[in-house]
């Protein structure tokens, strides 16, 4: 069983728009079976953060084209994408190109 893990999403460049304009958002992901990694917190965004317009934010299990992600301020894609393994005390940004991110 993993164990519960902390972490601070944060989203900017237009996306915190989608989210009550809260940019900043302390979370503690509870236990589950499996490690989280990037796409199941995508899930959890999903159904617990997101206010609104779903599909401005994620285009199937990921998120859409235009909106940039960095793990504790690396390129997402430098860290394995949907498949990086959180770890306590993360940060995750979301930055919309979009919107002049």
């Amino acid at each position: 069983m993993a164990a519960p893990v902390s972490l601070q999403v944060e989203f900017g460049g237009g996306a915190e728009f989608l989210f009550d304009g809260v940019k900043k958002h302390q979370v503690t992901l509870p236990c589950q079976p499996e490690p989280w990694d990037i796409r199941n917190l995508l899930q959890w965004i999903k159904q617990n953060l997101l206010k609104e317009r779903p599909e401005l934010f994620m285009q199937g299990e990921s998120v859409r084209p235009g909106i940039l992600v960095l793990i504790n301020e690396a390129d997402w894609e430098l860290m394995g994408e949907l498949d990086y393994k959180l770890q306590d005390q993360d940060t995750v940004l979301f930055i919309s190109t979009l919107h002049g991110g």
